[in-house]
């Protein structure tokens, strides 16, 4: 994303204030927190305070810290007191200085350049925050622990990691040698309480006639391929569609890391697992996938597809598992039909280059294409239909798309989501599913209004 660079330097002081002071930054401050984190691991066990309850335990280590700042000789006022008390409760217990971040249900990203450059999104721009960690070691004590959680790795051998949060929250670590001026630490956030389909109408992502189209889509199990870029919201949408799916089904969840968050009760949640110290053990999407199939899925849902697997989630499509959801990064849904044709071809299947569009043709029945717009929002830009084939070619036809008409003094996208009039070839296949959908829905317009908060 292009990065305004004013867009970096004002850091929403009234909000930075609550959390932080300049003097809480200064190095003899740091110096005293670690000093006081050091004294602590050396009065008390934590393995064994492994096995008391948690709230007895951070009161017994609450308390153990209180003694030990008031053994310090640095003079500190009561609210310097508790600061650095809650600081070290974070250091024992979470995750440092990201904390008072991850606290905050309004930033969507953190962005850890270098220990001392830290940087948070929010609304969809970019800012930067007075947080620091103490140097390269701290911030990797940071990430090892995020990634020990998970039953993960990162050292110099195996230098990139993606890892998860207890909230689901993505992350992604890169540590040297691949990482040149030191650790990278970016995590992706999932808000406490995913958007529901009336919260993604509200803030007019889509109209409520396109996701009453996707709603009926999913209830009569259309193949879906949601397509969008890096940060458009393709994980959000995936978990929207997978509430349309019926209780008494089971779901099979293939993922990278686990983060979608389904509702619905009899679900199966897999997850790769890189290779271990030896290079050897990796459990890859592909195998997943085959694996999924034997599991007596009545809906497989793969996080994203992004190489060789997406041959045997087109064949699970062809051969009798429909109603599956999957993610790809791309632009347009003709893009996002080319890369399926590659990443079939990674699979070393020696298929033509027909016969792997027709298997694409033949399997996806429906492309929803979400982008980010400028000012941050999310926009479902086009609803695509898959026809089949003409020759060689895969023909497509949209049903719904947004149009850009332009800014507002503020900033703000304009435009209007319409229909383009073509009643989709599914359409039989929704009625025969007992999905009833009025043919006025294909020719609506609907000019982009101020969403509400």
């Amino acid at each position: 994303m292009a990065v305004n660079s004013n867009a970096l330097v004002p850091t929403e002081s009234a909000w930075v204030d609550r959390l932080f002071t300049q003097s809480a930054f200064s190095p003899e401050y740091q110096d005293l927190k670690f000093t006081l984190h050091r004294k602590l691991l050396d009065r008390i066990n934590l393995e064994m305070l492994s096995s008391v309850a948690v709230d007895r335990v951070r009161s017994e280590v609450r308390s153990a810290v209180a003694r030990l700042v008031e053994e310090e000789k640095t003079p500190l006022s009561m609210m310097e007191k508790d600061r650095i008390i809650g600081e070290v409760l974070d250091e024992v217990f979470g995750l440092g200085p990201l904390e008072p971040l991850l606290a905050d249900p309004t930033i969507s990203d953190i962005l850890v350049t270098t220990p001392k450059l830290v940087y948070i999104e929010r609304a969809g721009k970019l800012y930067k925050t007075p947080v620091q960690f103490k140097d390269n070691q701290h911030l990797m004590r940071i990430i090892e622990k995020i990634v020990a959680r998970v039953g993960r790795r990162v050292d110099e051998s195996s230098p990139l990691v993606d890892a998860r949060l207890p909230d689901g929250s993505r992350v992604n670590a890169a540590i040297p040698p691949v990482a040149v001026d030191g650790p990278l630490l970016s995590i992706r956030r999932f808000g406490r309480d995913p958007l529901k389909a009336e919260d993604l109408v509200r803030i007019l992502t889509l109209t409520d006639g396109m996701m009453e189209l996707c709603k009926a889509s999913v209830k009569a199990r259309l193949n879906i391929l949601i397509s969008g870029g890096t940060g458009a919201g393709k994980t959000t949408l995936l978990n929207v569609f997978s509430s349309f799916i019926s209780e008494d089904e089971r779901i099979v969840t293939i993922e990278d890391a686990a983060e979608l968050k389904l509702r619905q009760e009899h679900v199966a949640r897999m997850e790769t697992r890189p290779p271990n110290i030896e290079g050897t053990g990796a459990i890859r999407i592909r195998e997943l996938v085959i694996n999924a199939l034997r599991m007596r899925p009545d809906r497989i849902i793969v996080g994203e597809v992004r190489g060789e697997e997406a041959l045997d989630m087109l064949q699970a499509m062809n051969t009798g598992h429909d109603g599956s959801l999957t993610t790809i990064h791309a632009n347009t849904p003709r893009d996002a039909f080319g890369r399926l044709e590659v990443m079939v071809g990674m699979a070393n299947a020696n298929m033509g280059m027909r016969a792997i569009r027709q298997q694409v043709s033949s399997a996806i029945d429906l492309v929803v294409q979400i982008a980010r717009m400028s000012d941050g929002s999310r926009r479902v830009v086009a609803l695509t239909e898959c026809v089949g084939m003409e020759g060689d070619l895969i023909t497509m036809q949209d049903i719904f798309v947004f149009e850009k008409t332009g800014l507002t003094e503020k900033g703000r996208v304009t435009g209007r989501f319409r229909a383009t009039g073509i009643r989709p070839r599914f359409y039989e296949q929704l009625r025969a599913s007992g999905v009833q959908i009025p043919t006025s829905l294909f020719q609506t317009v609907v000019e982009l209004g101020v969403p509400q908060s």
